[in-house]
């Protein structure tokens, strides 16, 4: 029975447009919809049904692991469907699960609202490129996009180290193997060590968690490779402060010359709920590492990294704030929204109260007004 109702709770989700699926003790199965939390219909579930829950879609691996360590994370598919990355934890003594929904199909750069620039930059031969923010914020669904968007246009040789897989890239124009921690590798750092004997061009980093990790990552792009990789940062200037700063003292002002000398550009993103549709929107700051912004990095004068993605308007930057902005202007999400989002709530406040009361004008169009922003593509 446990295999059946698992089925079904896994087609509810497909079916609804939801995120995630929660099963924990003491509640029904809840959905997380446009980003907000709603429990299913059903009975409320007793430590027995989130472990026979468990067991129907856990592999013996993942199960020794939670038993062994309290939590197990892993990925399987579901039909053709979709992907589901799991956590499996103990809590209060019972077993929980959190189940995210990978959809199955690769999005375009349009379908998702990123920067035209960024397809160039996706072209370069060498370097690391960063998307960050909070849990949740599609990480995965932009770098499957621009990993996608070199496997179809470049005749490349990608390796995508990730924990789990999430999205599966066929070999299209470009080779890609995928290698899962924990299953195919230990560790992402033993990954990292062995990749650069695989003749790679590009290489995806799940996540950039310690540091040893970024240490090979910056090697990699200096060596003359590609690399995509994720920190859970929200801002550009906070991406770079974070990656110095893993490192000892004596070792931040080296680092800071190669991060000046690897670093391609700095993707920030956030998913807000809109309110004039269903589904959320993608706000992003994004940062071009041009000769003036690889100077800050080197110099440590990284408080003018957010001034100068303020007059690189040219090259395609734009600040999160500034995002928002629009975004409120031109009724896709609500102010109070906004300034949760902000890195500036007080100042995106003003300016947002301003435009209301007619005293500030509609701001810029987006960068590439032709593009549809993304209304339901992104589900993480």
């Amino acid at each position: 029975m446990a295999t059946l109702h698992i089925d079904r709770l896994l087609e509810t989700c497909i079916k609804r447009g939801a995120s995630d699926l929660h099963l924990h003790v003491g509640r029904a199965p809840t959905l997380r919809l446009h980003g907000r939390l709603r429990a299913l219909e059903t009975k409320v579930l007793e430590p027995e049904d989130t472990v026979s829950l468990m067991k129907a879609i856990t592999p013996e691996r993942a199960q020794q692991e939670l038993q062994e360590e309290g939590g197990t994370d892993y990925g399987f598919a579901f039909g053709d469907e979709g992907r589901f990355r799991v956590s499996v934890f103990h809590q209060r003594g019972n077993i929980s699960l959190s189940l995210r929904l990978i959809p199955n199909k690769l999005f375009t750069f349009e379908e998702i609202g990123l920067p035209q620039i960024v397809k160039s930059l996706c072209r370069r031969p060498r370097g690391i490129f960063l998307v960050t923010g909070p849990t949740g914020s599609g990480k995965t669904t932009t770098m499957a996009t621009m990993v996608d968007y070199v496997n179809i246009n470049l005749d490349k040789h990608i390796i995508t180290i990730e924990d789990p897989i999430e999205y599966y890239h066929p070999h299209k124009k470009s080779m890609v193997n995928q290698r899962e921690v924990g299953v195919d590798v230990p560790s992402f750092s033993e990954a990292l060590r062995r990749v650069l004997r695989m003749d790679p061009d590009v290489i995806l980093v799940g996540e950039l968690r310690d540091l040893e990790t970024m240490e090979a990552a910056l090697q990699a792009a200096e060596t003359g490779h590609l690399v995509f990789g994720t920190l859970h940062t929200t801002s550009a200037q906070g991406t770079v402060t974070r990656i110095s700063q893993q490192f000892p003292v004596s070792q931040q002002n080296q680092i800071r010359i190669q991060l000046a000398s690897s670093l391609i550009a700095v993707l920030c993103q956030a998913l807000i709920p809109r309110v004039d549709v269903r589904g959320r929107i993608a706000a992003y700051e994004f940062m071009v590492v041009t000769g003036a912004v690889s100077n800050l990095i080197r110099e440590n004068k990284v408080f003018r990294i957010p001034s100068a993605i303020q007059t690189g308007k040219k090259f395609g930057m734009q600040l999160l704030d500034e995002h928002l902005f629009r975004l409120v202007a031109e009724g896709k999400i609500s102010a109070e929204e906004a300034i949760d989002h902000a890195q500036s709530p007080g100042t995106l406040q003003e300016k947002i109260e301003g435009f209301q009361k007619g005293q500030i004008s509609m701001p810029e169009e987006l960068i590439n007004p032709e593009e549809k922003q993304a209304e339901e593509v992104f589900r993480s």
